[in-house]
C-alpha cells in the first residue's frame, strides 16, 4: 500500500523522542519464580497464592514475602538470582498483611480480626534461618504496614481497622479508628511491653475521627512517614518519642489527557480533578518522600506526588506516568472509569550512584522506572511485571530489583502469582518491544489486543495490524514500523462503516489488497449477533465491501472463528482456529474465497496433539511460493508446549468445494516460538496471535495482551529474521 494514501486518515504524528535499546545503565528482567512453588508438598497446585508486601535479607539473597490466602510467609533463595530456588513457607495462625527484615529477624503483621468491628492482630518475630517465632507482640487491632527502622532500633506498624466497603457504601466513620504502632527493638527481639500507640484522630480533613493508617516507612532519622488513603492525609512522626512532627492534606490533582470511560475504546482527551488518596510511601531522603496515588474511595491520581515533609508539594507526575503507561500498550481501559492504572507500590533505590524510583501500576501491571534529579524527576523507563505488582524492594548491593505480583488467576485458567527479578546493568532496554507514538496533540495512540499482522508489499518494516474486540467500539489498523527499535505504531485508521465507527467487528486477520486498501477477517459469533465474514477497506478505513459465510458452512459453526487471512493471486485464504461441526477433531480448515468467480471451498490443516487445554490457528500469510501459519495451544506458562509457525506448499493449496470431501495438506515445521516467548523471563504468553514477511522477506511476530484484562499486558514483538 502506498504510504502517501495514509496521509488521508491517519493521525499525524510526531517523532518525539523515546529510550531505544542502545540506552545503557537499564533495568531488564532477568528471572521470574511462580509463587506456587512455595506450596508444601501434596498442596492442591489450585491452591491461592499471592506475594504482596515483600522483603530482602541483608546479605540480599533470600526473599520473604507475605501470602494472604495461603496464611503464610514464602521464602525465595535468589542466590542466584537467574535462577530462583523455592524456599518453602512458614503458615501462620492469621493473614500476613505486611513483612520486614531486620539483620536476622523478620517482622510479619498479622491480622487475626474476627470482623470489622472487632479487629485484632499481632507482630510477628521470625528467625530467618531458624524459621522459628522468637516473639509475639499483641496489636489490639488489625495490622497493614509494618517497616523496620535503618538502625534496627524500631517496629512501626500502621493499625488500620479496615471499612467494611460494603457497610453503607464504605463511607466514613467506621469503627473503631486506627492508629500507629511503634516498638522499640533490643538485640533483634520486639520489647512488646514498652508499645507505643500514637493516636491519628483529629488530623485529616476527610474522616478525621476515623482515621485508618495505610502505609509507614522510616527515614534515617527516625521520622516515620505514614499515608492515611481514606482520609487522604499524610502525617510525619517521631519514632523515639511518638509525637506527631507534621501532618497535612494530601490534596487534589487537575489531571488532563486521561480515559475516563469505561466504553471498549481509548480516548486520552478527558480531564479530571481527583483526590490523591496515596497507597505507598518511601522516603527519598530524610526531608522528601514520594507517594504513590492509587485512590480508594473518592480518589485516584493516576500518578505520583513527591512531597517535602514540611507539606511542600516538589513534584507532581500528573498524568505523565499512565501516559507513558499508554505509550507501552499497557493501558487497561476496563478501569477508565474508575482510577486508570492505579499506581499503588513505591521503592526507593540508588543504583550506579544515581538514585532511582520505582512506581508499580496495580491495573497496568507495570514499573515506571525514574532517576531522582533533585528536582522534576527524569522518566528512563518501564518494567514489566506479572499480573498486579503490589511491592517492591532493591537490593542495590546485588544490582537487582525484585517485585511481588499478588494477581493469581487460577479460578480463570491464567497465570500463577509470581516474584519477578530484574537486573541493573550497562545493557540494552529489553522491553518494550513496540510502543506508539503521539499525536500532533500531544496525545499518545492508544493500543492493545494486536491480533494480526500485515506488511506493506513494497516497503521494508512498514507493517499493519488490526485490534480485536476487546475494543469493540474503536477497530483499528495501526501503521507499524519495525525499522527502528522498540518498534513503533506511528499511526492509527479507525475502520468505518458509512462513516461512523464499525459494529460487530471481531478483527482477528488482514493482509493488503495489493492497491491501497485491505482485506480483515473477523471472527464470527451468530449467537451474539457478530457475523463471520471478511470486509473490504479503502485507504479511507471505510468498508466497501463484505462477504459472509456461506450458509453451508455456518451450519456447522462452533465458537471459533476466522484467525487470519492472506491473499493468493484472485483468492483470499482464511485461516479458521478451531475444528468446526463438520471437521475431525485433530483437522482445522482453510478456506478458499475467490474474488473473481465469488465461490468458495476449502482444504484441512492437522493440527498438532497435546496432552491439555486446545490447539488451533492464529495467523496465515503468504510468502513465496508457501504459506506460513501460527498453530498454537491455549497453555500460557508453564504448561506452553505448541508455539509454532508451520508452512505449508502453495501446490497444495487446492480446495474442494464447502461440503465435499476435503483434501488434507502437509505441512512443515518452520520456527518454534516458545524460545522467543521465554526470552524476557516472564510467563510465556498463550497468545502469539500475528505474523508477517516484510517486503525483504524479514519475518515479524506479536502477541494479543489481552487489552490488559487478566493479563500481564505484555505485548512481544519480535523478529525471526530472513525467512
Amino acid at each position: 500500500m502506498p504510504a502517501h494514501c495514509f496521509t488521508k486518515t491517519l493521525l499525524v504524528i510526531s517523532i518525539a523522542a523515546i529510550a531505544t535499546t542502545s540506552q545503557a545503565n537499564s533495568f531488564n528482567r532477568i528471572s521470574s519464580f511462580g509463587a506456587i512453588h512455595n506450596l508444601p508438598e501434596g498442596t492442591p497446585q489450585s491452591q491461592e497464592t499471592s506475594p504482596e508486601i515483600i522483603a530482602a535479607s541483608e546479605d540480599g539473597n533470600t526473599l520473604v514475602y507475605s501470602d494472604s490466602p495461603f496464611g503464610a510467609l514464602g521464602f525465595v533463595d535468589i542466590t542466584d538470582a537467574a535462577k530462583p530456588v523455592a524456599g518453602g513457607s512458614f503458615k501462620l495462625d492469621g493473614e500476613p498483611t505486611s513483612v520486614a527484615i531486620s539483620g536476622q529477624t523478620v517482622f510479619a503483621a498479622v491480622n487475626t480480626s474476627e470482623s470489622y468491628t472487632k479487629p485484632s492482630g499481632y507482630l510477628l518475630a521470625l528467625g530467618l534461618q531458624s524459621r522459628e517465632e522468637q516473639a509475639r507482640c499483641d496489636l489490639g487491632g488489625q495490622p497493614d504496614s509494618v517497616a523496620v527502622s535503618e538502625d534496627g532500633r524500631y517496629v512501626a506498624v500502621a493499625i488500620e481497622n479496615e471499612r467494611d466497603e460494603d457497610l453503607n457504601d464504605g463511607a466514613l466513620p467506621q469503627f473503631p479508628a486506627g492508629w500507629v504502632s511503634i516498638i522499640p527493638v533490643k538485640k533483634g527481639q520486639p520489647e512488646c511491653d514498652k508499645l507505643t500507640k500514637v493516636d491519628m484522630t483529629g488530623l485529616a480533613e476527610i474522616g478525621a475521627i476515623d482515621p485508618e493508617p495505610e502505609f509507614l516507612d522510616f527515614n534515617s532519622r527516625n521520622e516515620i512517614v505514614v499515608t492515611l488513603q481514606e482520609n487522604n492525609h499524610l502525617a510525619v512522626i517521631d519514632a523515639a518519642s511518638g509525637k506527631i512532627l507534621n501532618h497535612f492534606t494530601a490534596g487534589s490533582v487537575e489531571l488532563q489527557g486521561i480515559d475516563i470511560k469505561k466504553d471498549k475504546k481509548l480516548d486520552f482527551s478527558g480531564t479530571q480533578t481527583r483526590l490523591r488518596e496515596p497507597d505507598s510511601v518511601k522516603w527519598l531522603d530524610d526531608n522528601r518522600f514520594v507517594i504513590a496515588n492509587e485512590g480508594d474511595m473518592n480518589g485516584g491520581a493516576r500518578g505520583f506526588t513527591i512531597f517535602h515533609k514540611d507539606g511542600r508539594i516538589l513534584f507532581e507526575s500528573g498524568s505523565s506516568f499512565e501516559q507513558q503507561v499508554v505509550l507501552a500498550g499497557h493501558y487497561p481501559e476496563k478501569r477508565s472509569g474508575k482510577k486508570g492504572s492505579e499506581p499503588e507500590g513505591v521503592a526507593i533505590g540508588k543504583f550506579g550512584g544515581e538514585t532511582y524510583i520505582f512506581i508499580l501500576s496495580e491495573r497496568a501491571s507495570v514499573i515506571g522506572v525514574y532517576r531522582d534529579t533533585g528536582a522534576a524527576p527524569e522518566f528512563v523507563q518501564l518494567l514489566p511485571s506479572g499480573i498486579a505488582p503490589e511491592s517492591a524492594v532493591v537490593i542495590p548491593q546485588r544490582n537487582l530489583l525484585v517485585s511481588a505480583n499478588e494477581k493469581d488467576l487460577i479460578e480463570d485458567k491464567g497465570p500463577r502469582a509470581h516474584v519477578m527479578l530484574y537486573r541493573f546493568a550497562d545493557e540494552p532496554v529489553a522491553y518494550p518491544q513496540i510502543i506508539s507514538a503521539r499525536t500532533s496533540n500531544g496525545l499518545p495512540i492508544g493500543w492493545g489486543a494486536l491480533s494480526g499482522l500485515t506488511a506493506d508489499p513494497a516497503k521494508p518494516g512498514l507493517l499493519y495490524a488490526v485490534n480485536d474486540s476487546f475494543y469493540a467500539n474503536q477497530p483499528t489498523i495501526f501503521s507499524i514500523d519495525a525499522n527502528q527499535t522498540p518498534a513503533k505504531i506511528t499511526a492509527a485508521m479507525p475502520v468505518l462503516r458509512e462513516g461512523k465507527t464499525a459494529e460487530k467487528l471481531d478483527l482477528e486477520g488482514i493482509v493488503t489488497d495489493g492497491d491501497d486498501g485491505f482485506w480483515l477477517a473477523s471472527e464470527g459469533k451468530t449467537a451474539k449477533g457478530v457475523p463471520h465474514a471478511i470486509h473490504h477497506v479503502n485507504n479511507m478505513g471505510e468498508i466497501d465491501r463484505t462477504i459472509d459465510f456461506p450458509t453451508d458452512l455456518l451450519k456447522h459453526e462452533v465458537k471459533f472463528g476466522a484467525e487470519g487471512i492472506t491473499m493468493i493471486g484472485d483468492t483470499l485464504w482464511i485461516a479458521i482456529q478451531r475444528p468446526w461441526k463438520d471437521d475431525p477433531a485433530d483437522q482445522v480448515k482453510l478456506l478458499a474465497y475467490n474474488l473473481k468467480t465469488d465461490s468458495w471451498g476449502a482444504v484441512r490443516y492437522p493440527l498438532e496433539k497435546v496432552s491439555s487445554g486446545w490447539v488451533g490457528l492464529s495467523e496465515i500469510v503468504s510468502h513465496g511460493d508457501k504459506v506460513y501459519i501460527i498453530e498454537r495451544d491455549n497453555q500460557l506458562g508453564e504448561s506452553a508446549a505448541v508455539k509454532r509457525l508451520y508452512s505449508v506448499s502453495l501446490d497444495q493449496l487446492k480446495p474442494a468445494a464447502i461440503g465435499s470431501e476435503l483434501p488434507v495438506v502437509k505441512k512443515m515445521l518452520v520456527h518454534d516460538f516458545l524460545p522467543d516467548l521465554k526470552s524476557l523471563n516472564g510467563y510465556v504468553q498463550d497468545k502469539i496471535e500475528g505474523f508477517t514477511i516484510d517486503a525483504a522477506g524479514k519475518g515479524f511476530a506479536v502477541t494479543d495482551n489481552d487489552g490488559v484484562d487478566d493479563s500481564s499486558g505484555e505485548t512481544l514483538f519480535f523478529s525471526i529474521g530472513k525467512m
